[in-house]
């Protein structure tokens, strides 16, 4: 089917906005491919220092026409998506050599996991840690001995950090590696359940516990669909991946087959080859596009819309709320995956998973397929899934119907007819809510404030009674100036159970909430932020604020708030300890949350 007209006047638009800045970038992306990555250029003691561990690989490395591979991982053992990565690079090694190739460790990026900073202090690090990891990735490409760069990462930030790095070195062939989620554990609907029960105080934290460990049991990615799995989505609708590479689990003999075939694929598309394919190519206006598609199809992590935007300057592509607003109003939502709905990504992925989504929605006019992938051209490769014969890996084709139409249906008959991400505009300034998990009665709420600057208060407050009718609870100054802006997922549990009890209750806030929030309507994001002005810092108890993800706005309804002076917070708690104190230039020169929070790009 031809393209849709309004997704192809959002291309346009994009395309005509980025065209000075994603001009000048492929113009030096180009100049770049032409005095390197070669590692001829290096004097000889250059070299000598690079290959001086690869022993019997060091005549290969002699050879200019064997391709090196530059591998940056973000392997700990701490994270459980990454775990997994420990066995990768002497697999990538061996693939390499077996392909007459070679393979290094480039370097290392650091990899938080927020599940473990939900709700700490060091969650105030996490956004920030993007734009580390990108720097950390760029000191390990910085030694232009590769060919190719294959990217080993996962979670929340981790993958907008590569991503960021893959595009200032965007004349490199770029492959990105998932681990695949773990196996399934307790229900996530089960798990909430529990949670709620605990800030009821009907049970204790030994049963508590009990939950979480079978919930987060094994090695891979948490198996609902917040940031993380979001990304991995991402990736395969920007043709970064291998196609259906995401969501097969760890320590299979499938992923091992794709990891070697990724290895395969970095080394026959670099310069030295018929089959180029820089970074820079596949990273273009209509990739993202399609990333934010696949955002708004699957009913992903409002977290991408923080990162996208950052993640596309770096490529030299402009991207504004609107554009995602526009794209939300035109695909529909296709997925119901936790916390949208009780399957997880397991069972998303044998309903048909993302070749399917992808078959769908090129048919439906709603994909770019003319665009560079590290396959080759077209998007349609993406609707391929890889099987194991005879112990070889082959592609074949997806499936052309859903599995199971509770988690996956056709553009023809979606969960619902728009996108599962909303724009919030109004006086409040602009914020958005993942509006896929929320129930359509429950999109909005008038009712009068209580107003926070303190996360903790909130659960305070609800332990004291305090919360006794309809509220919309603001936490402010939480946005990534103040202190990072970190995620308040730690408050859905509290504010389930208000809802749960009747009540209409919402969150406005210029922090953010996971990729996992669910039931309970979120304002996040807001911009301005209450540090630079936003009306948020006029807010007072008792004011009567409308959130309406509906109609798509978010107004303070009480007269005279802007003639207030503004709250003064008090951050000094937020800029020392867990390392708090080494981020200050990061808050002191960050982006606002409406462009990405970016402080590298």
């Amino acid at each position: 089917m031809s393209l849709n007209p309004t997704l192809k006047a959002v291309t346009d638009r994009i395309i005509a906005r980025s065209e000075k800045r994603r001009g000048t970038y492929l113009e030096r992306m180009r100049k770049a491919a032409d005095i390197g990555p070669k590692r001829g250029h290096l004097s000889c003691g250059n070299q000598a220092h690079a290959y001086a561990a690869m022993g019997d690989a060091k005549d290969r490395l002699l050879d200019e026409q064997s391709p090196n591979i530059g591998i940056i991982t973000a392997y700990n053992d701490m994270l459980s998506a990454h775990q997994p990565f420990k066995e990768f690079p002497d697999l990538i090694k061996a693939a390499a050599a077996t392909h007459g190739g070679t393979a290094q460790v480039a370097g290392g990026v650091p990899a938080m996991c927020d599940g473990v900073t939900q709700g700490q202090v060091g969650m105030e690090l996490s956004l920030f840690s993007r734009d580390v990891i990108a720097l950390a990735a760029g000191v390990g490409l910085s030694h232009n001995t590769y060919d190719a760069a294959m990217y080993l990462g996962v979670c929340d930030k981790i993958v907008p950090g590569l991503i960021i790095a893959a595009g200032t070195f965007g004349y490199i062939p770029s492959v990105f590696v998932p681990a695949g989620p773990m196996t399934s554990g307790l229900p996530n609907d089960e798990k909430a359940r529990v949670r709620q029960q605990f800030a009821t105080g009907d049970i204790d934290r030994s049963q508590l516990m009990a939950a979480e460990m079978a919930s987060y049991h094994g090695p891979g990615t948490c198996t609902f669909y917040g940031t993380a799995n979001s990304n991995q989505m991402l990736m395969e609708f920007m043709g970064l991946h291998l196609p259906g590479a995401s969501f097969v689990n760890p320590n299979t003999s499938l992923r091992a087959a794709l990891t070697e075939h990724a290895t395969k694929t970095a080394l026959g598309i670099t310069g030295l080859g018929d089959n180029y394919t820089p970074a820079c190519d596949v990273l273009s206006e209509k990739a993202f596009v399609n990333g934010i598609v696949g955002l708004m199809a699957t009913g992903g992590s409002t977290n991408l819309v923080l990162h996208l935007p950052a993640m596309a300057r770096a490529a030299g592509v402009e991207l504004t709320l609107e554009d995602f607003a526009d794209i939300s109003a035109l695909v529909p939502l296709m997925a119901k995956v936790y916390p949208n709905g009780l399957a997880d990504v397991n069972h998303f992925h044998a309903a048909g998973g993302l070749g399917y989504m992808i078959g769908e929605l090129l048919n439906a006019g709603l994909l770019h397929d003319d665009v560079d992938t590290i396959v080759g051209k077209g998007l349609s490769h993406y609707t391929q899934e890889p099987v194991l014969q005879d112990g070889k890996l082959e592609y074949r084709e997806g499936s052309a119907k859903s599995e199971n139409e509770k988690i996956l249906r056709p553009v023809s008959n979606p969960f619902q007819p728009e996108g599962g991400v909303k724009q919030l505009r109004g006086n409040l300034g602009h914020g958005m809510m993942k509006v896929s998990a929320v129930a359509p009665e429950r999109q909005i709420v008038e009712a009068p404030i209580r107003v926070f600057e303190d996360q903790h208060d909130v659960k305070t407050a609800f332990q004291k009674g305090e919360f006794t009718s309809d509220t919309i609870v603001v936490v402010r100054f939480q946005g990534p100036a103040a202190n990072g802006m970190p995620e308040l997922h730690s408050l859905t549990p509290t504010l389930a159970v208000l809802q749960d009890r009747g009540l209409k209750v919402a969150l406005v806030t210029d922090g953010r909430m996971s990729g996992a929030s669910g039931k309970v309507p979120s304002a996040i994001h807001v911009a301005p932020e209450a540090l630079h002005g936003g009306l948020l810092s006029k807010l007072q108890d008792g004011d009567i604020v409308r959130v309406d993800a509906q109609n798509g706005t978010l107004d303070v309804l009480t007269e005279g708030v802007d003639a207030r002076a503004a709250a003064t917070p008090n951050l000094e708690g937020n800029t020392f300890g867990v390392g708090r104190e080494m981020f200050e230039v990061f808050r002191a020169n960050v982006g606002p949350a409406s462009s990405g929070a970016g402080v590298v790009v």
